[in-house]
């Protein structure tokens, strides 16, 4: 099978969609599948990649980590017709996944999609962040699903809430997996003793992007409530981004500074290692689909402490592999980590954080994956190759603009109608509640 990838974030962005479509595509190659990925072009990328097709890029959009693809069709399609792909796979709703949308219209190929992101948590990335902003990415995503044959939902909370935004129904549950077996073994006593962290003290750490998005100012809080319950206790973060400053502001505040150790971005072997030198990890985002970090810890035995929230909550059973938080209380936060800090506590969470995270092994996820590609080329019958003649190309392309049209028109009429839900003046048929009522004549 070959399989066409497109995606607005990959090498060397660290992070969990450019993780997820790397583990992905090596799977599928190790398997003996071909695989195409059309990316951004960005500073630091490796000098050469045969199964890679970069685009050009604006870096660092509006401050941030991203960046804004800029592709150019003809060069693309080029590319494309070459690899004569069996099925496209979109991993975002926007930018390149418009792209991916016209690959798949203009050659007759059956479309995936993957819903890694909650989109409204990252609005404000975006110039002019507002709650119209995040009705639009919530728009955006939801009717994207209906230009593709099949969506893949990386938990089942992320299905039931396509589900309920009114998606696409044929959604197929298939978490982004983890190496397990290599997130097994990493040598965490040489990390400490690298970061100055005392072999016998107790560890609790954070992995991820330290971004607003992230929650982190309140998991900052609970953390460090429990540092200054327990002396021993270090708290270990691996990550960069602009959260760093706030976390650091609130250890100074607890008097526990010198017991925060930040390592910057790590990669391989060595963010590895940083795992095998926790003893917990505490979570605490609202704007995951699937938390693959949650799967890594879990993978090198670690506990979890998280705050319930779509994505985490199928991951983490509280009492089994973790404890599992009813909502942002940074008093309940300290306390379940502090109790941690209890050896002979953390045992049987350990054993139960190793057998979760066999069900997240990126073989089998990929396995999955490869099931709904399966269904999706059946079902369809007999696809059009990139061989076509030269006025059935323009025709294809053509077509694969009208139908762009046709799905900018579906989000603009969603959004109008959302519009007019919210403003309708009280006399009008279900209008608000709360809108005065007009003087009767």
């Amino acid at each position: 099978m070959n399989v066409l990838m497109f995606t607005n974030t990959y090498l060397p962005i660290v992070g969990g969609v450019s993780e997820s479509v790397q583990r992905l595509k090596r799977q599928l190659q190790a398997a003996g599948h071909n695989v195409l990925v059309v990316a951004p072009r960005l500073e630091g990328q490796p000098d050469f990649e045969a199964d890679v097709v970069r685009v050009a890029a604006v870096q660092h959009f509006n401050g941030s980590d991203f960046s804004l693809p800029v592709p150019i069709p003809g060069q693309l399609y080029d590319a494309i017709e070459a690899f004569e792909p069996d099925l496209v796979h979109a991993h975002h709703p926007f930018l390149l996944g418009d792209t991916a949308a016209r690959a798949a219209e203009t050659y007759g190929l059956p479309l995936v999609f993957t819903h890694h992101t909650l989109y409204e948590h990252y609005t404000h990335y975006v110039p002019g962040d507002s709650p119209r902003m995040q009705r639009f990415a919530v728009a955006l995503a939801t009717q994207y699903t209906w230009l593709c044959d099949a969506v893949i939902a990386p938990s089942e909370s992320i299905r039931d809430l396509l589900l309920a935004r009114d998606g696409n129904p044929e959604i197929r549950v298939v978490p982004s997996g983890v190496d397990t077996a290599r997130f097994a073994e990493g040598d965490g006593v040489a990390c400490r003793r690298r970061l100055g962290v005392p072999d016998d003290a107790y560890v609790i750490g954070h992995v991820g992007r330290l971004a607003r998005e992230k929650n982190l100012v309140f998991l900052a809080e609970g953390v460090c409530r429990a540092l200054a319950e327990r002396p021993e206790a270090h708290f270990l973060v691996v990550g960069d981004g602009d959260a760093a400053e706030g976390m650091a502001a609130i250890s100074r505040e607890w008097e526990v500074a010198e017991r925060i150790h930040f390592t910057g971005r790590l990669q391989g072997q060595a963010l590895i290692e940083a795992y095998h030198a926790m003893d917990v990890f505490a979570f605490a985002s609202h704007s995951e689909t699937q938390g693959m970090v949650v799967a890594e810890a879990m993978a090198a035995g670690l506990p979890v402490v998280a705050v319930r929230a779509p994505g985490v909550v199928e991951v983490v059973a509280d009492g089994e592999n973790g404890r599992l938080l009813a909502d942002d209380d940074a008093e309940a936060m300290a306390s379940a980590l502090a109790e941690l800090a209890d050896p002979e506590c953390r045992k049987p969470l350990h054993h139960g954080a190793l057998a979760t995270a066999a069900d997240y092994d990126e073989r089998l996820c990929a396995e999955r994956c490869l099931a709904v590609y399966r269904r999706v080329i059946a079902r369809g019958g007999p696809f059009t190759h990139a061989d076509d003649g030269g006025w059935d190309r323009v025709r294809g392309r053509l077509g694969a603009e009208w139908q762009m049209l046709r799905y900018r028109g579906r989000i603009l009429r969603h959004l109008v109608q959302e519009e007019w839900e919210q403003e309708r003046p009280s006399w009008w048929p279900g209008g608000r509640s709360d809108e005065p009522e007009l003087p009767s004549k």
